[in-house]
């Protein structure tokens, strides 16, 4: 095995370790959430925002390994294409020699087989080279943890029936209007028209 194709191998390894751990980050996120469930039923609101946090950083962890694996995949695809060409390089030299000595008893049939040889060779080829560019791809995540964290509360809380909204809402700050009040506000709109006027 040459030094191309052992990197090739060590890098296919590489991305089914990194899909398998991904998998497994997958299971404990799903066994996070269900721990989350299970503590909004009993009414453990603190306690579940503790699970829902670890349940955030497994999704995280997943979606790092699997972009971590993608990643691996587009290179282990530019070495499968490299050792394709030097393959394919190799067939073209000894296509190359067959033509020479085609073209010098100018045999019509040798030289009809060798180029059908190629042709089959470079369709082989463009299609191995068309499906390497394609598997190359990125997976991107967005959101903030705490966004997260609240999504999947609410999410959970709703599967599970319970209404979390009345905790989350005495958890938070009162939106109740801070300022003067309605006689205050005329007092002053009284006194700004008498120093305009």
């Amino acid at each position: 095995m040459s030094g191309l194709e052992q990197a090739l191998f060590n890098l296919k390894f590489t991305g089914k370790q990194l899909n398998r751990q991904a998998i497994k980050a997958g299971k404990d996120e799903t066994a996070e959430k269900a721990k989350v469930k299970k503590a909004i039923q009993q009414g453990n609101t603190d306690i579940a925002k503790l699970y829902a946090g670890n349940a955030i950083r497994k999704q995280n962890e997943r979606l790092n390994l699997l972009r971590l694996a993608s990643r691996i995949d587009a290179v282990a695809s530019r070495v499968q294409t490299a050792v394709t060409m030097r393959q394919v390089t190799g067939s073209m030299a000894n296509v190359v020699r067959g033509m020479e000595g085609a073209m010098k008893t100018m045999n019509l049939e040798k030289i009809s087989l060798v180029m059908d040889k190629f042709e089959s060779q470079f369709d082989d080829l463009e299609v191995a080279t068309g499906y390497y560019e394609t598997a190359t791809s990125s997976v991107t995540a967005t959101g903030t943890p705490q966004e997260d964290v609240d999504r999947l509360l609410s999410q959970v809380a709703d599967e599970a029936g319970v209404e979390l909204h009345q905790e989350l809402v005495a958890a938070t700050p009162s939106k109740q209007k801070v300022g003067p009040t309605e006689q205050e506000e005329d007092g002053l709109g009284e006194r700004l028209r008498a120093l305009r006027g």
